[in-house]
């Protein structure tokens, strides 16, 4: 799904865009929720109380306040520290999401930028959700 999450193209007032490590755009999350694929449709969407859906409606999973993430059996699949450093559910760092945006593998390489984002959002779109 990521690229459910790593959603989304072209670019909308108020969107956040998700870009590759080219720089080039790969899909946008609107202002209402709306995860859009790099043609502008629609792929998926994050609900107000943090439940993510694919195209088809259903939940795939879910973002909580805290930082955490959880699979569509409820189960933790990873979180993201107040720093911005991403965990697996093991607790092993898989990535982080700096705060300009740009997005890290776990050995630091960029792969990508979210821009305008939340970091739970940038987190759930390049590691948890794809």
């Amino acid at each position: 799904m990521m690229m459910m999450v790593a959603f989304l193209g072209m670019t909308t007032v108020n969107a956040q865009t998700l870009r590759g490590s080219n720089g080039q755009s790969i899909g946008r999350i609107d202002r209402d929720g709306t995860i859009r694929g790099s043609n502008g449709q629609s792929i998926g969407r994050y609900d107000n109380n943090g439940t993510v859906r694919g195209s088809n409606g259903q939940s795939i999973g879910r973002i909580e306040n805290n930082g955490t993430f959880r699979g569509s059996n409820g189960q933790s699949i990873g979180r993201i520290d107040n720093d911005g450093t991403v965990r697996g559910s093991n607790g092993q760092t898989i990535g982080k999401v700096e705060r300009d945006g740009t997005i890290r593998d776990a050995n630091g390489r960029s792969i990508g930028k979210a821009q305008n984002c939340d970091p739970k959002q940038a987190a759930a779109s390049f590691f948890f959700y794809k």
